[in-house]
């Protein structure tokens, strides 16, 4: 991507803000959401991604944490159609309540090789930044991180299926090198 980012990619980031202002992340405190989606952008561009996926990035959380379908239909009216099916494609759920967790992440992975080739990037920055987060501060914390997650959920088992999955879609991409290096991290650490 040879060419500055727009408007566009300044007007996503603003919405993302917005939509997740007072929203933080899972592990030490005071850490914006935004941080995330950030991260989650800048590995989408890193990796030689579109300012499409790039915006699609930093709203890929907002319909699945902030609204459902009718947050959808907003960022696709704002931002596009594209934009929209990529975070369709990276969202696990857009129900309130979300179903119970070990479904909703069978079906997540399930649905990997009929998401949109530009949704993979997106999707794989998102999880290697989760990975990598878990994987720090359990380097901090030790086996209490996992007390933050829902009791019925298994990130090792989740996080290594997705390294799988990734590794069969997108090859020896750099960012799935990436992935599995923190899942083993994370494995390691917890045997």
């Amino acid at each position: 991507m040879d060419q500055p980012l727009s408007s566009k990619f300044d007007e996503a980031f603003r919405y993302a803000a917005e939509v997740h202002r007072g929203q933080f992340r899972k592990g030490p405190a005071g850490i914006p959401y935004i941080a995330h989606l950030m991260s989650v952008a800048a590995l989408v561009l890193e990796a030689g991604g579109t300012e499409t996926q790039a915006v699609a990035a930093l709203l890929h959380d907002a319909p699945e944490d902030r609204g459902g379908e009718a947050r959808l239909a907003e960022i696709e009216e704002r931002f596009g159609p594209d934009v929209g099916a990529i975070v369709r494609d990276c969202s696990d759920t857009l129900e309130t309540p979300k179903p119970a967790w070990r479904p909703r992440k069978e079906r997540y992975i399930a649905h990997l090789p009929q998401a949109r080739p530009d949704a993979l990037l997106v999707s794989l920055a998102d999880k290697v930044h989760n990975a990598r987060s878990i994987v720090s501060d359990y380097r901090v914390e030790g086996p209490s991180v996992f007390d933050r997650f829902s009791p019925d959920s298994d990130q090792h088992w989740y996080y290594g299926e997705l390294a799988i999955a990734f590794r069969e879609l997108l090859g020896d991409e750099p960012l799935v090198q990436e992935l599995e290096a923190a899942v083993e991290e994370l494995q390691q650490q917890y045997r």
